[in-house]
């Protein structure tokens, strides 16, 4: 198991089977998760923990994940932001990079590599291997 000590990573997907699947892999890891089946969920929780990181679904019922990332970055927020998605166009990886993102993947990714990226993204000075976009 790893180190992370109270880490919380939301999940914000419409997708019930995507979250348990990554809520689980969090888990195994010592990684909090809270999950949110919408944008709008997410923004209107006022008794959400800090976030050390954001898993996002670039689709979602109403704002999609890259407009939330625009909203909370254009709120101060600098909580970094992974993309999953199932389907990966273009348009939707170029929004995702303009916006900031440390990483973006497919939903088919292996489980390690989006835990990598969550690690890199909240300890960037201790792991120098590059991010995965």
């Amino acid at each position: 198991m790893s180190t992370f000590c109270q880490t919380y990573v939301a999940i914000v997907d419409a997708d019930a089977s995507s979250c348990r699947a990554l809520s689980r892999l969090l888990s195994a890891e010592g990684i909090q998760s809270v999950i949110y089946p919408s944008a709008e969920d997410f923004l209107g929780d006022t008794k959400q923990p800090r976030f050390d990181c954001l898993l996002l679904d670039v689709r979602l019922g109403g704002l999609s994940g890259i407009e939330l990332h625009q909203r909370l970055k254009a709120s101060g927020s600098s909580i970094p932001v992974i993309y999953l998605t199932a389907d990966d166009e273009p348009q939707a990886r170029q929004q995702a990079e303009a916006a900031g993102c440390v990483a973006y993947f497919r939903k088919t990714a292996p489980g390690r590599e989006v835990i990598r990226s969550i690690r890199n993204a909240i300890h960037p000075d201790r792991d120098p291997s590059p991010k995965s976009l």
